[in-house]
């Protein structure tokens, strides 16, 4: 199966490499000093799964140079993606999937207007993970989850076949009946999480240690409920159980890639985010007080330092 990596960074990279690893045909799209470091000394994965070294690897900054693929992984930044999905157009051929693997609850719907409504499934990425130095990748945790899924069918051909491999791969994986509600099972925590610990900024120990702060996290997550079900997603009546799960069993130095990227003076994707929600709420007619207040405070670093 020949796959295509758009990103090898926190998602992409581990992802990619187990799939590599298990005999698919995967190259990484990348660039700067990463790219340069995984065609000289390869791609290095460490951290709570253990460690894990490709090499060879084939990487390049060249979408066009791929061809048709089977899958694309489409694993950048959300600010990104329009512009991804552009350059990976001739990548895409009739029985293409393409895979978004971003936060938020939008992406497939961003790709589809440009790559064909056919072509784009749904995607959740579960991992931990970020570019620690050129060429290496640290996990924290040991989760590595990939589900995905068609919007228009419970499964297909192509979802089946991706499936096995990523079984092959070892990593856990789902080709869901419904994706929408999977995006939407993620974006409850993602998006709550993000905005609290980003403008705390503290990873989520010493937070969930708070009985004040739990009850903003708490509120936070009752209001993406509120939304999806308001957007007419089929979640479950037990819908914060699993998520409060996560906060309270997730590794005590866990932080979300918004607040690492508000850390490291980059550009955040609170818009699609906390301001996802606001934006919803707002449309739907559903009161988001602790998302907007978060947002509120938050957006001024949308832009980084520049």
């Amino acid at each position: 199966m020949k796959i295509a990596v758009i990103g090898a960074g926190g998602v992409g990279g581990p992802f990619g490499l187990a799939l590599a690893k298990a005999g698919a045909d995967v190259t990484f799209v990348a660039r700067g000093a990463h790219l340069a470091a995984m065609k000289t000394t390869g791609l290095k994965v460490q951290g709570g799964r253990g460690e894990t070294h490709l090499f060879p690897v084939q990487a390049t900054d060249d979408p066009a140079s791929l061809g048709v693929v089977d899958v694309v992984l489409n694993c950048v930044k959300l600010w990104d993606l329009e512009d991804s999905g552009h350059k990976i157009k001739s990548m895409v051929g009739a029985q293409t999937a393409v895979i978004p693997l971003q936060n938020g609850i939008d992406a497939a719907e961003r790709l589809a207007p440009i790559l064909g409504k056919d072509s784009v499934m749904g995607g959740v990425a579960q991992i931990s993970a970020s570019i620690t130095s050129p060429g290496v990748l640290t996990q924290v945790g040991t989760t590595m989850r990939m589900v995905f899924g068609e919007f228009d069918a419970p499964s297909s051909d192509r979802g089946e076949r991706f499936l096995a491999l990523c079984q092959k791969a070892g990593f856990d994986a789902l080709l869901s009946p419904d994706i929408r509600k999977e995006l939407w099972m993620k974006f409850i925590m993602l998006a709550s999480n993000a905005a609290v610990m980003a403008v705390a900024r503290q990873p989520l120990g010493p937070l969930r240690s708070d009985p004040e702060i739990v009850k903003v996290f708490r509120a936070a997550y009752e209001e993406v409920i509120a939304v999806g079900r308001a957007s007419g997603v089929n979640l479950p009546e037990n819908a914060m159980e699993p998520v409060l799960n996560f906060m309270n069993t997730a590794p005590a130095e866990i932080k979300p890639s918004m607040l690492l990227d508000l850390e490291r003076g980059n550009r955040l994707e609170a818009p699609w985010l906390g301001g996802k929600v606001v934006e919803l709420g707002e449309a739907l007619g559903v009161p988001t007080p602790t998302h907007a207040t978060l947002y509120a405070l938050v957006k001024g670093h949308a832009m980084g330092r520049g």
